[in-house]
């Protein structure tokens, strides 16, 4: 079968749409749009996000060395997008999105109370890779929305939030349900 090849590029899609917010004080509260982020390694918990060294966020981020990375869902689509074509040195995000901003328990920078989970980040180290520099950093606190907890099993269910993906410059909401961790060699129990 023939394929076709392409220059050397980003195509590992789909990706989180995920809203960034950085800042010391309500003064400086920003929100970035990424899709460049991702987990690192489990224990300890670390993750990044990779931001071009013109954005607004890059600096504030850089300067007080924590994020918060906010998933989205489709009821957030309109606000993600907004928020990744405007920036914070015109535009105060929060207010012009009507988003709800909480100090973070652990980190010096605000969560976004509509987000169904919150993941607070410390920077460890920043890494110079080209156009974009990452954010290499430890999750401190992870916050969620109540009504995604599961009261009979106390599990989060974060398959009921709607949450936005993002694939080659479009978002998507995602899925049915195909499987779970281990289906495939899941041996079948009951008796014949």
């Amino acid at each position: 079968m023939e394929r076709r090849n392409f220059k050397p590029g980003t195509m590992i899609y789909p990706l989180p749409a995920l809203m960034v917010s950085c800042g010391e004080d309500e003064k400086e509260y920003n929100i970035l749009t990424a899709s460049w982020v991702g987990t690192l390694c489990s224990e300890p918990p670390m993750c990044y996000v990779s931001i071009r060294p013109n954005r607004h966020s890059h600096k504030i981020i850089s300067k007080t060395k924590a994020f918060v990375l906010n998933l989205t869902t489709e009821f957030l689509a309109k606000q993600t997008d907004w928020c990744g074509v405007k920036s914070g040195r015109d535009y105060n995000k929060f207010k012009e999105m009507k988003l709800t901003y909480q100090k973070a328990e652990k980190v010096l920078a605000p969560i976004i109370l509509e987000s169904p989970l919150n993941i607070e980040c410390q920077v460890v180290d920043i890494k110079e890779l080209g156009s974009h520099d990452m954010f290499i950093a430890k999750v401190v606190n992870i916050s969620c929305d109540p009504k995604y907890i599961n009261k009979e099993t106390d599990s989060f269910e974060l398959e009921k939030a709607g949450l936005l993906a993002y694939s080659h410059g479009k978002y998507y909401a995602l899925g049915k349900q195909i499987g779970f961790f281990g289906y495939s060699v899941q041996k079948n129990k009951k008796k014949k």
